[in-house]
């Protein structure tokens, strides 16, 4: 199974540290962010890892090389331009035509990927999502359930609105064809794909209940470097 590390963005809200260094490779716990999930997908047998690469993205090959070091098989996908998580996803993706796995490259967490998986499948689900429970739900997209499906997302809810506790924690199970719905161009695989296809039944979810640290602002990224438990 494939695996795509989304990891082109450019870290704006995280300068001066990104200056110079691309997000992907600020050190947390003495490792760049996207190396510890490189490792964590070993761990769970995904070897074949796409990096979706844009700014400094030679500064990332150079660091991850084929990935050998880590006894994996790293390719790369650079964008040209921004593409959004969603047009950046469906251009790395264009060769695979089997279930893969993906995450958003600035979040931290010790996803279980062979229990999500083992889900999808038994599910027979186009797309499997890591949820995540969070204390404040008014800062984040908000997962409406209905048994073991997302039939919806509120974003930024108030308390008294929120269906759940539940947020897209950045880790996903898809099969290619879920991806026919985005634009071509910039996209984002959250409003564009995941937003429009959960009313139609085919959006499941697995319950996170492990590490999860977001790291796109100085104060989350400080605080992911200080608590994540590698």
């Amino acid at each position: 199974m494939k695996a795509i590390i989304l990891a082109g963005g450019l870290g704006t809200r995280l300068r001066p540290l990104t200056d110079e260094t691309p997000k992907p490779l600020l050190p947390v716990k003495g490792l760049p962010i996207i190396e510890h999930a490189i490792l964590n997908f070993k761990k769970h047998g995904i070897t074949d890892i796409v990096l979706s690469i844009g700014y400094r993205a030679d500064k990332i090959m150079e660091y991850f090389g084929d990935g050998s070091k880590w006894g994996v098989n790293i390719s790369y996908c650079i964008e040209d331009q921004p593409l959004g998580t969603g047009g950046a996803l469906k251009k790395a993706s264009e060769n695979i035509n089997e279930t893969f796995v993906a995450i958003n490259g600035d979040n931290l967490a010790d996803f279980d990927w062979t229990g999500a998986i083992q889900k999808h499948k038994d599910k027979q689900a186009k797309i499997t999502l890591q949820l995540f429970p969070v204390e404040d739900v008014t800062k984040f997209g908000i997962a409406r359930l209905d048994d073991d499906k997302i039939v919806e997302f509120i974003e930024k809810p108030t308390v008294e609105q929120a269906p759940s506790n539940l947020n897209n924690a950045g880790g996903y199970i898809l099969e290619p064809e879920a991806l026919e719905i985005l634009p071509a161009g910039f996209c984002m695989i959250e409003k564009d794909c995941f937003e429009k296809l959960a009313p139609t039944g085919v959006v499941y979810f697995y319950h996170h209940d492990g590490q999860w640290f977001p790291t796109d602002t100085i104060e989350k990224y400080t605080l992911a470097d200080r608590e994540f438990n590698s």
